[in-house]
């Protein structure tokens, strides 16, 4: 196991089991080190028996690039390229945010965020398997593609307790001088359709959030239904994740004021932190996200603990 390895480990066991490691985190210096040390932007994680699965944005080599862990500690980045065929409508290259969903029937959806080649925008698109490694083969045309309001990215799924399955994701406003909305909408029970129309659930309206807000991710804790998201500029140390509340899948929903993870709440150890993801571990819950490295030429992948405090969520030992 590796020196950053061993940190990291440290730090999910010391939060996981009482000991101060949140205090540490805003007190010491020293830096952490990646969970995965190479460009694997928006992270997605998906649990299959006792194997976890990393998902995150293209490379050279790969449209969905995919490493495993048994522990969210040890990561082995495979040579799989999830996606290995593009639908005919996508533009090669350009094949974002990869999001797994394990089905009611046994099977795995993959939504991905790409290029349509005309007209031209970004479109959400659905992928099946039989398997969480793939090869997931696209079905049909664009799942959602909003052109009138910038296009769609950044899929994420949320299964609520009554066994609805709801899709959320950005209309891409910012590409165009629009708002940007995070939007939801139930999904069939095969993940290929949308029930109904989309309902807007936030939109940028914090100073720290710049022009725009993204990423969603969706969890139910206790009593409150919370929204993680990124927003501002992800090329920089201005990129950061918030979250909201409600007490239901539509909302309404209620801002937190503050970032939950910054660059400056984390003593400058992860810069622009965003792209999160949230999951149970085999010590708790964890928080999975991307930050640049200290030259800012590639995005590694982070774990670290994430606690509650009445339901919200807390990173750096406060909330």
């Amino acid at each position: 196991m590796t020196r950053a390895m061993l940190a990291i480990a440290a730090v999910l066991a010391c939060a996981l089991t009482g000991c101060a490691a949140p205090a540490a985190v805003e007190e010491e210096p020293a830096e952490v080190g990646f969970a995965i040390d190479a460009d694997f932007p928006d992270p997605d994680l998906l649990e299959v028996d006792g194997t976890f699965y990393a998902y995150a944005t293209n490379t050279a080599g790969a449209n969905v690039q995919v490493a495993t862990s048994t522990d969210l500690v040890s990561w082995e980045q495979l040579e799989v390229d999830a996606l290995p065929t593009l639908p005919d409508w996508a533009t090669p290259g350009k094949t974002w945010a990869p999001e797994v969903t394990a089905l009611a029937d046994g099977t795995f959806a993959l939504y991905f965020t790409t290029a349509q080649t005309a007209p031209s925008a970004q479109c959400i698109g659905v992928a099946t398997s039989a398997d969480p490694l793939g090869p997931f083969e696209p079905v049909g045309g664009p799942l959602v593609c909003p052109v009138e309001d910038g296009g769609a990215i950044d899929a994420t799924t949320f299964l609520d307790e009554d066994g609805s399955l709801y899709l959320v994701f950005k209309n891409d406003g910012n590409c165009c001088g629009k708002d940007t909305w995070l939007q939801a909408a139930p999904l069939s029970a095969d993940g290929l359709t949308l029930l109904s129309e989309p309902t807007r659930l936030i939109k940028q309206t914090e100073t720290w959030e710049g022009n725009l807000v993204e990423a969603p991710t969706l969890v139910k804790h206790g009593s409150k239904y919370v929204l993680f998201y990124s927003a501002n500029d992800y090329g920089g140390d201005s990129y950061a994740t918030g979250y909201a509340t409600a007490e239901s899948v539509l909302g309404p929903w209620t801002k937190h004021g503050d970032p939950l993870m910054t660059t400056d709440l984390s003593d400058g150890r992860y810069l622009g932190p965003g792209g999160q993801d949230v999951i149970a571990g085999p010590d708790g819950d964890v928080i999975v996200f991307h930050s640049w490295d200290e030259n800012y030429i590639q995005r590694g992948m982070n774990v670290l603990p994430l606690t509650w405090v009445d339901d919200e969520p807390v990173v750096f030992g406060s909330g």
